[in-house]
């Protein structure tokens, strides 16, 4: 009976979602320390006294989130704490902590494209060796994009809410962020309902087509030195 049942499993499911594992960790990491940082530049070390400047994953992960971000190309990771008494400008310094996520995945998208078209252009598509990495290049571009997409949604307490309420006045945003619990709240039923990822993935589909030209400009590189 067991034996039937490994023999009838999908195991090419199970092997796209490890493969997804590896770039889903570089994306949230990164994007989470991007936060502490700009926010330790920025006078607050509340991050960096929790520990989550560190590249050690298990200070960042939030496993649903994980198995989120590798499955269906949207996730999260445990938000870094941010206290913005730090800062001399409590609006402006959180806009630009919670800018510094988005705009570190846009970052690993242009650098991965980029490697993804050095591969292509040095080894082309033969080899198991340059076909793993250049997979996972491309795999590690396409979810850092996603990532800053849906880190870019207007509603609390995502990076985008953040910057757009910074627009506000200071009696209206301190009220608007009162209110981050129940932007929790509803980013999970459009998440479990299916209305979400629609939407966000053709966005992402879209910016991840314009980006390609980044990886055709690797590929055209790395031609002219061979």
């Amino acid at each position: 009976m067991v034996g039937e049942v490994f023999r009838n499993l999908d195991w090419s499911v199970l092997g796209n979602i490890a493969l997804s594992i590896i770039p889903a960790l570089i994306c949230v990491i990164l994007h989470e320390i991007s936060h502490g940082v700009v926010a330790w530049w920025l006078g607050d070390p509340t991050a960096k006294s929790a520990g989550r400047l560190s590249l050690n994953p298990l200070r960042h992960l939030d496993v649903v989130g994980l198995l989120f971000m590798a499955t269906v190309g949207f996730g999260w990771a445990k938000p870094v704490p941010i206290d913005p008494r730090y800062f001399k400008n409590p609006k402006r310094g959180m806009a630009l902590t919670a800018l510094a996520g988005p705009v570190t995945n846009l970052l690993i998208t242009v650098v991965m494209l980029f490697v993804y078209g050095l591969i292509i252009g040095f080894f082309g598509f033969g080899g198991a060796v340059a076909a793993f990495f250049a997979t996972t290049a491309l795999t590690t571009a396409y979810l850092s994009l996603s990532l800053a997409v849906f880190n870019l949604i207007p509603i609390p307490p995502m990076d985008g809410s953040k910057v757009l309420f910074s627009l506000a006045s200071d009696e209206t945003y301190f009220k608007l962020m009162r209110y981050e619990r129940f932007g929790t709240i509803l980013i999970l039923i459009l998440a479990v309902s299916g209305k979400l990822w629609g939407p966000l993935g053709s966005v992402t589909q879209k910016l991840f087509n314009a980006f390609l030209i980044i990886a055709q400009k690797g590929f055209e590189l790395a031609r002219q030195i061979v």
